[in-house]
Parts: C-alpha cells; sequence; structure tokens
C-alpha cells in the first residue's frame, strides 16, 4: 500500500470537512448560544492536521485499488473521529465515544442517536449534526473530488469504493465533472425541498435541517418527536416525495436531463423501487385499518410517510410505528433489509442486489431446466457480467455474516432479542431507529462502550458496502506491492 499517498489525500478529505464546518459556525455566530469556541477550534483542529498530511512528500505515484480503498475507509474513519470533537468540546456530548457514535450516524445517514433530549443542543450543533447527513449522503469523497478534483489518477477507485450499488457508473468522461454534475443535481433537489417546507410553513431552520435528513436519507430531526412534532400533513407530504425522490439512482435524473424520459421510467431497478413503495403502502394501510388504529385517511397518511423513510433508510417518524400489528412491523423490517435505489443517497441492500438475486435464482432453476441453453442475467435488456453477479452474491453472504457475528456481540448487554437484531440492521443498513428500546422514540444510549463501537463499524460497513472496511482489515492489503 502506498502510505503516503493514502496519508496526503487523507489530509485533503480532512481539510474538506474543516470547511464544512464553516456554516455550522456561521450558524453559531447568528444564534449567539455559546457553541461558536467549540467550532473554531475544531476547524482549527482540521485545517492543521490536513494541511500537514497534504504537505507530505510523495515519491511512488503508483495508485492501486486497494490505495482507493483505504483512502475511503479511513477517510470516513478520520471525518467521523474529526467530527465529533464540537460536540466534546461543548460539553454537548462529553463523551467522545458517544459524540463518535453520534457523527459516524450522521455521516453515513444513518440517523442512530444515543442523544435523550435533542432540542437541548445549540443551533449550531443542530446545524452540524443535520449538515453531516447532507455531506454523507453523496458521499464525503465524491465532495472532494467536486471541489479538488486534483487526488489523482485513483479517483475512479476511490469513487467505486465510495459508490453504493454492484458497479459505479461515470456519467462523463471525467470524474471529476461526473461529481460535479451530481453535486448539481444534489443541491437543487435540496433547496427545492427547502423551498416547499418553507411554503408548508416549516421554520427555514427547520426546513434545512429536515431537507439535510431527507437529501441523505438519514434522518435527523431538531425535535424529541422527529417529523410528527409538527402535526402538518403538508410537511408530511414533502418530506415523503423528496425522501422517495432521493432513493432513486441519480444517474437516471442525469438522463431525465439529457431528454431520456423513456429510459428514466422503464428502468427496471426503478420500477421495482415504486412497486415495492406501492404495494407496502397499500398492505400496511389496510393492516392498521383492519386492527382498529387509524381510518383510513390517517392510516393512508402514516404508512406512506413510514415506508417512505423506511425503504430509504431516511429513519424519520410520524408515529410510533413500535406499536403497529406485527404484520406492518414485518413489512417494516422486509423494507429495512431492501433499502433505495443503487446510486441514490439511500442505504439498506439496494433494490438493484435484490433483482440481481432473484434474476439469479431463476437462471438456476432455468439450468436445471433447459440444461444445454445458453442462460444470461439481464437487466434493462442488457447483459449483467458474471463478475457483477458473484460480487452480489458475495455481498448477501458478507451482509448476513457481518449481521449474525454483530448481533452475537452486542447480545453481551442483554437486551432483548428484538432491540438487538433490530439495531444491528438499523445500523447495518443504516435506517437509524429499530424496533423496542431503539424504536423510533427511543435511541442507543443504554448500550455499552463496545456495542456502540461494534454499531460504529456496521454504520461505516454497510454505508461502505463491506468491502473498503473489510480491505481495510486485510495484512495482505498492508503489504507492498501491486493489487
Amino acid at each position: 500500500m502506498n502510505i503516503r499517498l493514502v496519508l496526503k489525500s487523507l489530509g485533503i478529505v480532512i481539510l474538506t470537512e474543516g470547511l464544512c464546518m464553516l456554516p455550522s459556525l456561521l450558524v453559531s455566530l447568528i444564534y449567539g448560544q455559546g457553541d461558536a469556541t467549540a467550532f473554531v477550534i475544531s476547524i482549527i483542529i482540521c485545517l492543521t492536521v490536513g494541511y500537514v498530511l497534504y504537505r507530505i512528500p510523495i515519491k511512488n505515484r503508483n495508485f492501486y485499488a486497494r490505495d482507493g480503498y483505504a483512502i475511503v475507509s479511513l477517510g470516513w474513519i478520520a471525518i467521523s473521529l474529526f467530527g465529533a470533537v464540537p460536540f466534546v468540546i461543548s460539553g454537548a456530548i462529553p463523551s467522545f465515544i458517544d459524540a463518535f457514535f453520534e457523527t459516524t450516524s450522521g455521516f453515513t445517514t444513518t440517523g442512530s442517536t444515543i442523544l435523550q433530549d435533542i432540542e437541548s443542543l445549540t443551533h449550531g450543533l443542530l446545524f452540524w449534526r443535520s449538515f453531516t447527513h447532507w455531506m454523507g449522503g453523496m458521499g464525503v469523497l465524491v465532495l472532494t473530488l467536486a471541489v479538488l478534483p486534483s487526488i489523482g489518477a485513483g479517483s475512479f477507485h476511490i469513487m467505486k469504493a465510495e459508490s453504493t450499488g454492484p458497479s459505479a457508473e461515470k456519467l462523463v468522461p471525467k470524474l471529476g465533472q461526473t461529481a460535479k454534475i451530481l453535486y448539481a443535481i444534489y443541491i437543487v433537489m435540496t433547496a427545492a425541498q427547502v423551498i416547499f417546507l418553507l411554503i408548508a410553513g416549516m421554520p427555514l431552520f427547520d426546513s434545512l435541517i429536515h431537507a439535510f435528513g431527507s437529501a441523505g436519507t438519514g434522518g435527523f430531526s431538531n425535535k424529541n418527536l422527529s417529523v410528527g412534532a409538527y402535526g402538518n400533513i403538508y410537511i408530511e407530504i414533502i418530506i415523503t416525495v423528496f425522501t422517495i425522490l432521493f432513493g432513486v439512482n441519480f444517474g437516471l435524473y442525469y438522463r431525465l436531463i439529457k431528454g431520456d424520459a423513456k429510459g428514466f421510467l422503464k428502468d427496471e431497478e426503478f420500477r421495482f423501487y415504486i412497486g415495492i413503495i406501492l404495494v407496502s403502502i397499500i398492505l400496511i394501510t389496510i393492516d392498521l385499518c383492519k386492527n382498529g388504529l387509524f381510518t383510513l385517511g390517517q392510516g393512508l397518511r402514516h404508512s406512506s410517510f413510514q415506508v417512505g423513510t423506511i425503504i430509504t433508510t431516511t429513519g424519520f417518524s410520524t408515529t410510533d410505528f413500535n406499536l403497529w400489528p406485527t404484520f406492518s412491523k414485518t413489512i417494516l423490517v422486509i423494507l429495512m433489509l431492501t433499502g433505495a435505489s443503487a446510486g441514490s443517497t439511500g442505504g439498506g441492500i439496494k433494490c438493484l442486489r435484490i433483482l440481481l438475486l432473484l434474476k439469479t435464482i431463476k437462471r438456476e432453476i432455468s439450468k436445471i431446466i433447459h440444461p444445454r441453453a445458453v442462460h444470461t442475467v439481464k437487466t434493462n435488456h442488457k447483459a449483467v457480467n458474471e463478475d457483477t453477479v458473484s460480487g452480489t452474491l458475495t455481498y448477501f453472504f458478507i451482509y448476513a455474516a457481518v449481521f449474525i457475528i454483530s448481533t452475537l456481540l452486542i447480545s453481551i448487554d442483554g437486551k432483548d432479542w428484538v432491540t438487538s437484531g433490530s439495531a444491528v440492521i438499523a445500523t447495518l443498513s443504516n435506517i437509524g431507529p429499530g424496533f423496542e428500546v431503539v424504536g423510533p422514540m427511543g435511541n442507543f444510549s443504554g448500550f455499552s462502550v463496545f456495542s456502540k463501537l461494534v454499531f460504529c463499524f456496521d454504520m461505516l460497513a454497510g454505508r461502505l458496502e463491506f468491502l473498503p472496511m473489510l480491505v481495510l482489515l486485510s495484512p495482505m492489503a498492508w503489504k507492498k506491492g501491486s493489487m
């Protein structure tokens, strides 16, 4: 591994994070709640450490895939560590492990929290807490590529390691330009949501917080009762629609901009994604009404919101779905595992992988029935190469293995199985809330330090889709030579 190049690249990432703290500092100065000093010190630390690392001289400029994966995994760990500093210095979260958990949850757009009284935080810290969602949604290193696209020839390895889904896609030949296009779409959609929320009657600060949470599909709110605190159906509809939109592959939006509306609407993953949402809303609405919990209108309102925020792994809530019937909760668990589209800001396994798995199963059945025929897996009428199919199956195995091991490790805390299992799914799929103790009205504060560190690993591994974190743990990756 090219250690010097990795460290230099980390310097650029940490410098970028320091600059990204400036808006939070501005908010702190505007509201004057005494947290500005914490941001000033944090920014100085980031800029100093980042500059020192950036100045490291490089003798060997060879950039291998493992270097890109190392930059991504170490970069996400670094931004989570440095991002925790404002919370610790301000005294809002005295425990560094708890602060690290909160910022890891923010950057990975998970939305799980250890805070019991969110509304006690200052406006500056609330802004930073949600802005980490916005930064992490599209990808911190993709942001770095957009701002400073001179990391080097290994930029594609970096984007590939950070992108969600079976394969990374360049919209245009130049990677820096691709990053700029993605962020331009991201910014326009975020701004549009802010405007709609303002029209619906939400204050500007709150609109920014919830737009950041929707765009990054993270779910941090500035209210203890999340979106339910407003009791405003128009706000709920806007957030539902935008979270679903942010769960769509951003490559499809680029197609739409280029005039390919037909390709957008006929995309298999998009249809699968929308189909799951509609079916889930109908089934949960029927179940809620049948059990007498809500009227038809109320059931449709709450089921639509929760389905939209759960499948996109946003995690906002308008009601305590912990109290819903088992059938409805089971559907929500399935949505938690499924996740949004590949190439979106959402987490989970991704709809495209579910599609590929189903098509692979169909192919294996066809091989038994027609052993002499040539069988290929196709999406959008195009053959999927075997490496992608193999990678998809490997992903499912790793997901299951990490889930089992993590659940076993945190079971040491003695929580009930539903709490432990759903907590792992919530962090591994970057959802936020689970069930029982970690439900929408609960939090993760009751877990031990060890369990919180396990959850931090799960959040990072889930957001980066395992391989970057596993490469980092592999002794082979640290040996000299190519890969």
